[in-house]
């Protein structure tokens, strides 16, 4: 990351000139929003979806959009470093006011900032990972993509130390989504993934999973699982934009299916990887 440059407020610069106003509302209030876009062999993945989320993010926390779909191109795709895949992280906060005030402030420019880094390997996607179940301890507007994740990162760091990969999270019975990932399961031969609302991210990578399901006639539906489900469940799914599509072999310390990445995930991993290589 030292020798790429990183975007910040209509500059390029080295990541260690790259300053923000100790008073900018990110900063002080969590207050802004981001999305986090694949690159394979160069191009962005699935980029107008992206940026679909990315304003829908931005109105419903009230800050204006600050470029076009073509703008926002024009920036990111000069972060892009070679053929290798990566991902560009983008944050857009409310700005940097002239003092601290929980109102917002009138006039001010939003802080724009935005780098690349390598997609790393992830050899647990052929292998499965294990999860467990955590109470949804977050807040009620999970569908924006905001940067107020420390719900989010206690949840993973208390899967973390229970020896989990992901927390697979409930809320009332229900299950919602990971503490950075959508969740799938195969019920009676059918994959089951909660339908969207305030609490569920709408990912990028879940529409295209859908997506494909339906094009190649996998059987598939967007309906609420119980933790019951889940339990009972032929596979279990984590899907993200970084992590792709990731098979859950233990959840709870109890084996899912055989206990191995099942044919359900076979076959729609071999799909999701055909894409990705057709639009980029």
């Amino acid at each position: 990351m030292a020798n790429n440059p990183v975007y910040l407020n209509g500059r390029y610069l080295p990541v260690e000139e790259a300053h923000i106003s100790v008073l900018d509302r990110g900063f002080l209030f969590g207050d802004g929003v981001y999305e986090v876009i694949p690159a394979y062999r160069g191009r962005l993945f699935e980029f107008e979806a992206h940026m679909a989320r990315l304003d829908n993010s931005l109105a419903a926390v009230l800050i204006g959009n600050p470029h076009s779909l073509d703008e926002w191109r024009g920036i990111l795709v000069p972060l892009l470093k070679g053929g290798t895949d990566q991902y560009v992280y983008l944050q857009i906060t409310r700005g940097a006011a002239p003092k601290r005030d929980h109102l917002f402030p009138e006039n001010i420019p939003p802080t724009v900032f935005a780098m690349s880094s390598p997609i790393p390997p992830y050899p647990e996607r052929d292998t499965g990972i294990r999860a467990v179940c955590l109470e949804d301890s977050r807040w009620d507007n999970c569908h924006v993509k905001a940067i107020t994740l420390l719900a989010n990162v206690l949840l993973r760091q208390e899967a973390s130390e229970r020896g989990g990969a992901e927390a697979i999270l409930v809320k009332n019975g229900f299950v919602t989504e990971g503490s950075s990932s959508n969740v799938f399961a195969v019920l009676n031969g059918v994959l089951v993934t909660p339908p969207l609302s305030r609490d569920i991210l709408p990912g990028i990578t879940r529409a295209v999973i859908l997506k494909i399901c339906r094009e190649n006639h996998v059987s598939c539906r967007e309906q609420s699982m119980t933790i019951d489900d889940l339990k009972q469940a032929d596979e279990i799914w984590i899907a993200s934009s970084v992590r792709e599509v990731v098979p859950v072999v233990d959840l709870d310390g109890r084996a899912v299916g055989g206990g191995e990445p099942g044919p359900a995930w076979q076959q729609v991993n071999r799909l999701f990887q055909a894409y990705k290589q057709s639009v980029s």
